[in-house]
């Protein structure tokens, strides 16, 4: 009757004793990875290819490659002739809807005209307004406007070109970088979210520089039998060029 205790107990002190191991080996790979440097690419935390939202010939690109660019700052912009005349066109009908509803007000107290037709010549004046700012709108998206702040990296097409969903100018953010690093699965587990680490830019930058781990792949890739991490390195000034290779040793 007390022949599977022993089995039991033999079960517990084994995986026990596997449980050791492995924390043992965790323990191992912890201290080798304080010691350890592992290579990484420095990129860009964000690169977009900015087009128009609306078919158009370029009238004026405004940043030149190499340039830094503030997030809303205009990049180019398109002919604006005909926008400009709808604008004009639509103001003018408002305004004269507007007069037209200021006149007849006193018309409506004297029981001239109907509440029909004061309601019929309010709406107009609303459609007028309406139309205005459609017009304003159509307007507006013809000068082309930065999403991010960053570095502009190259332009795709010229003053005078007919553009429409093709990308006109690349923009890459570098305040942030991201610094992507390829672990082997050994150190899986040992590197932590948030978990500090220093940088080593290849020459000619060189010098050492503090990043912040963002993303720890959950997975291991089998085929290579590693792991990636994604740190994060402020970059005030874009003092440090995306592109480089680099050194990085967690702490």
């Amino acid at each position: 009757m007390m022949v599977r205790f022993p089995r039991k107990k033999g079960l517990v002190v084994a995986m026990s004793a596997a449980l050791l191991m492995a924390t043992s080996s965790l323990a191992f790979a912890a201290d080798d990875l304080l010691d350890e440097r592992f290579e990484c690419l420095i990129e860009p935390n964000t690169v977009v290819k900015v087009s128009s939202e609306t078919a158009g010939v370029i009238d004026e690109i405004m940043v030149q490659r190499g340039a830094g660019v503030k997030k809303g700052e205009v990049l180019f912009a398109l002919t604006t002739g005909r926008e400009r005349a709808a604008v004009e066109l639509a103001q003018a009908q408002l305004d004269f809807s507007q007069r037209k509803v200021v006149r007849n007000e006193e018309l409506y107290q004297q029981q001239l005209i109907s509440i029909h037709e004061k309601d019929e010549m309010e709406t107009e004046s609303q459609i007028a307004e309406l139309e205005l700012k459609e017009a304003q709108e159509n307007l507006k998206i013809r000068s082309i406007k930065s999403k991010i702040g960053g570095v502009v990296v190259e332009r795709m097409a010229a003053a005078g070109e007919h553009v429409g969903a093709a990308p006109v100018i690349v923009i890459a953010s570098i305040d942030p970088l991201h610094v992507e690093v390829v672990v082997p699965a050994e150190y899986f587990g040992t590197i932590k979210k948030r978990a500090s680490a220093l940088l080593y830019p290849f020459d000619p930058i060189g010098g050492e520089y503090k990043a912040r781990v963002i993303v720890v792949d959950p997975l291991i890739d089998a085929a290579s039998g590693t792991f990636g991490v994604r740190l994060k390195l402020p970059n005030p000034g874009y003092r440090l060029p995306a592109g480089l290779g680099c050194e990085v040793k967690f702490l």
